[in-house]
């Protein structure tokens, strides 16, 4: 019987066959969302071994971190464009958790991180949220979540206004486009808690600015960081 459904999983693969998120390629025989090629290829930035990393200066005078970090490089027409674009706009939201999962095994190497309580994904508005589905920043926390042994707060950070697109505008009219967005709805919960922010991609960092503003207004809250990917 093993041998029969190995053969019929074969032939269901000839003919719908499984690819790669990010290079697209034909899955094979225990590869899932990810080839064995990118998921050990793809551009990882280190910057959990890196306290002074660019993700982090972004925010130096603005937001009092403990620290920052993204997974991988962002590049247009890169894999993990195509990654990026599968996981938000085609359904695939197991690839969140899977980034994750890959991402808090890095940070279980840096101590900082080890302390976190909550890990809370921006939020995306209701309206938006029902359109998509999920909000694929909730799933990359639940994966950071299985690794972190910290608790997800999906709810608690809101989303007040629906903005219109971030795309081709300045840092600076990002930032002011986010301008009282955000409210926390249960300060209460997070008082003198270590907090993990996380988005998808980072870059200017103004949405992630603005979410941070309104959670360093609770009493004794530590924030960092944390997305699946810094566009250069």
């Amino acid at each position: 019987m093993p041998l029969l459904r190995t053969y019929l999983a074969d032939f269901v693969s000839l003919l719908f066959p499984q690819l790669c998120a990010a290079c697209r390629a034909s899955l094979v025989a225990n590869e899932d969302i990810l080839c064995t090629d990118c998921l050990y290829n793809l551009p990882f930035t280190n910057f959990h071994q890196q306290p002074d990393n660019i993700v982090a200066r972004q925010f130096w005078g603005k937001l009092n971190i403990e620290a920052a970090y993204s997974l991988y490089y962002f590049n247009k027409g890169s894999k993990v464009q195509n990654m990026v674009h599968q996981f938000k706009y085609n359904g695939m939201h197991r690839i969140g958790n899977l980034l994750g999962n890959i991402a808090g095994q890095q940070l279980l190497q840096n101590s900082v991180f080890s302390t976190v309580d909550y890990i809370i994904p921006v939020p995306l508005h209701k309206k938006r949220l029902k359109t998509r589905g999920y909000n694929q920043s909730a799933c990359f926390a639940e994966g950071l979540a299985d690794k972190l042994n910290a608790a997800v707060e999906p709810d608690n950070l809101i989303r007040t206004v629906s903005t219109k697109t971030q795309t081709h505008k300045s840092r600076f009219a990002r930032f002011q486009n986010m301008q009282e967005v955000f409210a926390v709805a249960r300060p209460k919960d997070l008082e003198h808690k270590h907090v993990l922010l996380v988005d998808d991609i980072v870059t200017t960092g103004a949405t992630l600015e603005a979410c941070g503003i309104e959670l360093l207004k609770v009493p004794g809250l530590k924030l960092s960081i944390a997305t699946i990917a810094y566009a250069e």
